[in-house]
């Protein structure tokens, strides 16, 4: 009978430097309010629960004392054998504050999960599928979930078409080829690292061009795989996604037990 493969070191990236400009509150993305609690809080609980990661690293804002404060007072809930947490300066752009956040893991750490804070209510079990994804041998892996929407492409209109409508169809996707991309991605250690060093030379058309690390690893020709992710883990952007999160707290249930 053969064993479960052995998980690799890992540690888990938080990126919760965004500025939540589009929920509305005047604050730092990771500070809004999620059932009377601060997002972050709600995220760093997910991660610890799942117990794949011996380290965590939280990207902040550069200079809010509040969510560090945060952090400091979360290590009051991590019982004996919890992850280390740390936490560092976030960028001007995502891809610095994971730079930044690379810089300051471990010696030791062999895999690198990549989490939004924005993504609060992911469940453990998406959690489970990435690192064991990366224990079986891959150095990419995303969570993804199926397309149910018609997806077109489309070109800004020209000429008379501009009094009609603003854009023009060019083309339909093929709906079953296409996946919604979720976190936490995971990599190898070294292949992440690979990864932004070689962002480093991207002009910025380029570096604007880039929506996930997932995006910088295929750059460097390296496979991503894909697993099942889950609809609670929808990204906190707008009033309408925190108002669906706030439904998916006061459920029967609970959003971490229920798999999308």
């Amino acid at each position: 009978m053969n064993s479960a493969p052995t998980r690799p070191v890992t540690a888990v990236i938080l990126v919760a430097a965004g500025s939540g400009q589009r929920l509305g509150y005047g604050m730092p993305k990771a500070a809004v309010p999620l059932g009377g609690e601060p997002i972050l809080l709600h995220a760093l609980r997910g991660i610890v629960a799942s117990g794949v990661a011996s380290q965590v690293c939280v990207a902040l804002p550069a200079g809010d004392d509040q969510l560090r404060q945060l952090c400091e007072d979360f290590r009051v809930e991590l019982v004996d054998g919890g992850p280390v947490l740390t936490t560092v300066d976030g960028g001007a752009t995502r891809a610095d504050s994971v730079r930044s956040a690379l810089a300051a893991l471990e010696d030791g750490t062999e895999a690198v999960l990549v989490h939004d804070a924005a993504r609060a209510l992911t469940p453990e079990a998406v959690f489970h599928r990435v690192a064991q994804a990366l224990a079986a041998g891959a150095s990419a892996v995303i969570p993804v979930i199926p397309v149910v929407d018609t997806v077109k492409t489309v070109a800004a209109t020209r000429g008379r078409d501009l009094d009609i409508a603003p854009e023009l169809v060019t083309g339909t996707a093929p709906r079953e080829e296409l996946r919604a991309v979720q976190t936490p991605q995971g990599f190898s250690f070294e292949t992440l690292r690979q990864a932004h060093q070689a962002a480093l030379q991207f002009d910025e058309r380029q570096a604007a061009a880039v929506t996930d690390d997932a995006m910088l690893v295929e750059l460097l020709g390296v496979p991503v795989h894909a697993v099942r992710g889950a609809s609670q883990s929808l990204k906190i952007t707008t009033p309408l996604d925190l108002i669906i999160a706030e439904g998916l707290l006061e459920g029967p249930l609970g959003a971490r037990w229920v798999e999308g």
